[in-house]
């Protein structure tokens, strides 16, 4: 009997060690049962204990500091520090133009990815109206946003450019093609370069590679006489009077027909002019002419006749362009901008030509079949040490006292 007593004690005590053991478990899968305070505390100090147990990752403090490494010097740099933005002269004018505003964002973009900075940091910008009241406005907006080197390509900005740099005197400007100038008065302050090309250098080197290559029918067709596409023709013709003194040509056996169509935008009439002047025996156009090279293009790629471009390299565009007539662009806006990283940044006007790479023909992509890679080396060569000199007057009469050869009709 006492043995089935103790048995039966036994009994129990298992069957509620048992049945305490199953509410233990049961009791987390239960979440509107709220735990009893110490399994309350437990259930907190586990995570801490877990997070004292592994304290490396610790590198959380990125939105704070937008520090990135500088791919050439290795220096830590704050991304907010180089703000770059590239403002257009108009609505019109696009990004993607495969000319002038092509070739100033290829060096942003270039500095962007050399220094591994945000893709953020650099911007493209168009005023609402081609104004300089439009182009001020919308820089004041840009340069509130954060914005502390801006890049503005082209004579438009001739006037905007004379007051902004005074508004905003711990802004960087970099004005491509341009003197920032009112009522014919240049000032340039520290905080604005003023880059010029020697664009009459590479109009040379087209017009030389043009006849050297055979053609003898040439065409110029400008956007806008401005300065910098003047330079251009008026190089172009120096450039084939002189190769066409170097082969022992003919008075007159050269011939250039010389527009300016009036306008960078594209425009089917300026197609028109094109397909007439290459139905009349011009072989070859150089095109300085912006967005409007476009329909010279479309109209040689017609006649089977060919191209010249201008600015950047245009191969890709056409394959009527058999060369281009390059400035450097990419590389003088990557210059500024890293200067202006490193503290070194020098307003002014500065000069890029033939003897600092400023200006050339993309002989990389050159469709020519006999001017040659020696020919153009030789040629450059003399351009960078001054042995060949040309003009940069502005005045055609002034080009054409010295042109006997070659027939020049302006049309």
């Amino acid at each position: 009997m006492r043995f089935k007593f103790v048995s039966l004690i036994a009994l129990i005590t298992a069957m509620v060690i048992v049945f305490a053991a199953c509410a233990g478990q049961a009791q987390p899968a239960a979440p509107a049962e709220p735990a009893p305070p110490p399994a309350a505390e437990e259930t907190v100090e586990t995570p801490a204990a877990e997070a004292e147990a592994e304290p490396a990752p610790e590198p959380e403090p990125e939105p704070e500091t937008d520090d990135t490494t500088d791919a050439v010097t290795g220096a830590t740099m704050d991304a907010n520090d180089v703000q770059i933005a590239l403002v257009a002269h108009s609505p019109d004018s696009i990004l993607d133009d495969g000319s002038f505003n092509q070739g100033a964002w290829d060096g942003i973009q270039r500095f962007i990815n050399n220094h591994g900075l945000p893709a953020g940091n650099a911007q493209f910008f168009q005023p609402h109206e081609g104004s300089d009241v439009a182009r001020i406005d919308l820089i004041e907006g840009v340069i509130s946003g954060g914005a502390n080197i801006l890049v503005l390509p082209g004579f438009h900005f001739i006037n905007s450019s004379y007051d902004l740099q005074d508004m905003f005197p711990d802004v960087m400007f970099v004005l491509l093609d341009a003197s920032p100038a009112r009522d014919n008065v240049v000032r340039v302050q520290p905080n604005l370069a003023a880059i010029h090309y020697a664009e009459e250098q590479a109009g040379f080197l087209a017009g030389y590679a043009a006849v050297m290559e055979g053609y003898r029918n040439l065409g110029f067709t400008g956007g806008i006489p401005v300065p910098a596409v003047v330079r251009y023709g008026h190089g172009f013709i120096e450039g084939a009077e002189f190769a066409a003194a170097s082969l022992g040509l003919e008075p007159g056996e050269v011939t250039i027909n010389y527009h300016y169509f009036g306008a960078f935008a594209p425009d089917p009439a300026f197609a028109v002019t094109a397909s007439a002047w290459f139905a009349a025996g011009t072989e070859i156009i150089f095109a300085a002419a912006g967005g409007a090279g476009a329909n010279v293009f479309s109209a040689a790629e017609g006649a089977g006749a060919s191209v010249i471009g201008v600015d950047v390299d245009q191969g890709h565009l056409s394959e009527s362009v058999i060369t281009s007539a390059v400035k450097g662009l990419d590389v003088s806006v990557y210059d500024m901008i890293a200067a202006f990283w490193l503290g070194t940044f020098q307003g002014g006007e500065l000069r890029f030509d033939a003897s600092n790479n400023g200006i050339g023909l993309s002989m990389a992509s050159s469709r020519m079949q006999n001017f040659t890679q020696a020919q153009y080396e030789n040629i450059f060569e003399q351009l960078a040490s001054g042995a060949i000199s040309v003009s940069s007057s502005e005045v055609l009469s002034e080009i054409l006292e010295n042109i006997s050869l070659v027939v020049v009709t302006e049309l």
